[in-house]
């Protein structure tokens, strides 16, 4: 059997996609889901095969809630608004349904996904297409983090500084520090340059909490951060420093 997840907070549109999938005997509604929270937590548990989901939903988008799954199925988006489809195609998501859907739609949704070699490319696409999804350049305000079982949403006003750790990301903050499995460029690309500046390959840091920076040898510099931190500042990043600070 081929498993579902159907992830929306409209139970009309969740009906609806329950129903169309009843001509499809080979597939199985395992779950589902009235937000994101739930979503993840039904995806983690029954790791289906597909997952249709909504993007606009309370509390996480579907974006942030792909972000904090560790095994990403296929995905079939389901949505009221058309802003996100030349995004969605540009990164061969399997599918992107406008509601109101038609069964014909639908239908044609399927046939990409029952072929063999277009179920295992639809998962692939799927992957590449969350490495891709970045928001607007320097309009990130909050980022979506997993600790153990739970789920925490972390305001980009409360971060102190970020540090590259192998495939992941710490992000430092006044609550603690949280792990990302995220690249630090891309962090780069989507916090606020007014804000957050890469004064190392291995450090951002928010301008408001650097107290001080001190020389080092060879003309190399230390960032002295509010909480203490002492971070290294790059060649290339003092010369953002100095642009961003007026030096």
């Amino acid at each position: 059997m081929i498993k579902a997840v159907l992830v929306d907070d409209e139970p009309l549109a969740r009906s609806m996609v329950a129903e169309y999938l009843e001509s499809y005997p080979q597939v199985e509604v395992v779950a589902e889901c009235n937000d994101g929270f739930e979503g993840a937590k039904a995806i983690m548990q029954y790791q289906p095969d597909i997952v249709f989901l909504d993007i606009q939903m309370p509390k996480i988008n579907g974006f942030e809630m792909l972000e904090i799954i560790d095994r990403q199925p296929a995905v079939v988006f389901t949505t009221a608004f058309d802003e996100y489809a030349i995004r969605a195609f540009e990164q061969h998501a399997v599918d992107y349904l406008l509601k109101p859907i038609t069964k014909a739609r639908f239908d044609r949704a399927m046939a990409k996904f029952l072929d063999a070699q277009q179920m295992e490319a639809g998962k692939e696409n799927t992957r590449k297409f969350l490495d891709n999804i970045h928001q607007t350049p320097g309009k990130l305000e909050r980022v979506v983090v997993k600790t153990g079982t739970k789920i925490k949403i972390v305001p980009t006003g409360s971060i102190i500084y970020l540090e590259a750790d192998d495939d992941y990301v710490k992000i430092h903050t006044d609550d603690g520090t949280f792990l990302k499995n995220k690249t630090m460029a891309s962090f780069e690309e989507q916090l606020d340059s007014t804000h957050f500046v890469r004064v190392h390959r291995s450090f951002i840091v928010k301008i408001d909490h650097i107290v001080r920076l001190e020389p080092l040898e060879k003309d190399g510099y230390v960032a002295i951060l509010s909480d203490g931190k002492r971070v290294n500042v790059s060649k290339n990043g003092y010369t953002r420093l100095k642009q961003i600070l007026g030096m």
